[in-house]
């Protein structure tokens, strides 16, 4: 199958108001067009330095979501362009996200990462310390960055119950600090869960991004 094809192949399988990020990491510029070309726009990185790479290879209509784990020292490379960050899991993170964005004139939206998976080598607040966060109200005085929604990642497993279960807590957490502090925020809207495996299990429980890799491009090749 070519990558055109299995685009396709998962667009068709995706409610109208779902967005699709490409997760492009570790493939080459070529694959990336060939997907540009089939028409896809939205790509999904998790490497400063190779995202940065493809940016400026690639046509400048493409949104650049950040979906790895961002170090603070990396932020200036990708605040120019960057689209959407999805992956913030501290306070510390957004700050510093909101410095560099000011540097660069712009507002970058970022999604809050929350800890859902069993795996403790997933990132992310708890959906306490998140709370906490938004209760203390620093991230108010941010100007340069606007809160978008809310990022998980489930965990590892073949168990679609287990999966179903994170999926719907980050869904209700994300109704909970929507009511709470977004509610005439009509900016935080997004919930960005579900890759290749569990995408559909989190289209159910109220996703609005899912991030595919391998069902598009294939098998990585690290």
């Amino acid at each position: 199958m070519s990558i055109q094809a299995n685009l396709k192949e998962v667009q068709s399988t995706l409610p109208p108001h779902i967005r699709l990020v490409a997760v492009s990491k570790f493939h080459p510029i070529e694959s990336l067009q060939e997907a540009y070309d089939a028409g896809q726009r939205v790509f999904g990185e998790s490497k400063v330095q190779e995202m940065t790479q493809k940016y400026e290879a690639l046509p400048k209509d493409i949104e650049w979501h950040f979906i790895g784990h961002l170090q603070t020292n990396k932020i200036k490379y990708m605040a120019p362009y960057v689209a959407m960050i999805h992956g913030v899991d501290s306070f510390k993170l957004l700050a510093e996200i909101d410095k560099q964005a000011a540097k660069a004139g712009r507002i970058i939206p970022c999604l809050l990462q929350i800890h859902i998976a069993q795996e403790e080598t997933k990132f992310g607040f708890s959906f306490d310390e998140c709370r906490e966060m938004l209760e203390q109200g620093e991230w108010k005085k941010l100007k340069n960055i606007t809160l978008a929604g809310v990022m998980g990642m489930g965990t590892f497993t073949d168990d679609r119950e287990e999966t179903a279960r994170e999926f719907q807590s980050l869904g209700d957490f994300f109704l909970e600090i929507k009511q709470k502090h977004f509610a005439d925020e009509p900016s935080f809207k997004e919930i960005s869960m579900g890759m290749s495996d569990d995408y559909p299990i989190a289209i159910e429980h109220g996703s609005t991004l899912v991030r595919v890799g391998s069902r598009i491009f294939g098998e990585r090749n690290y």
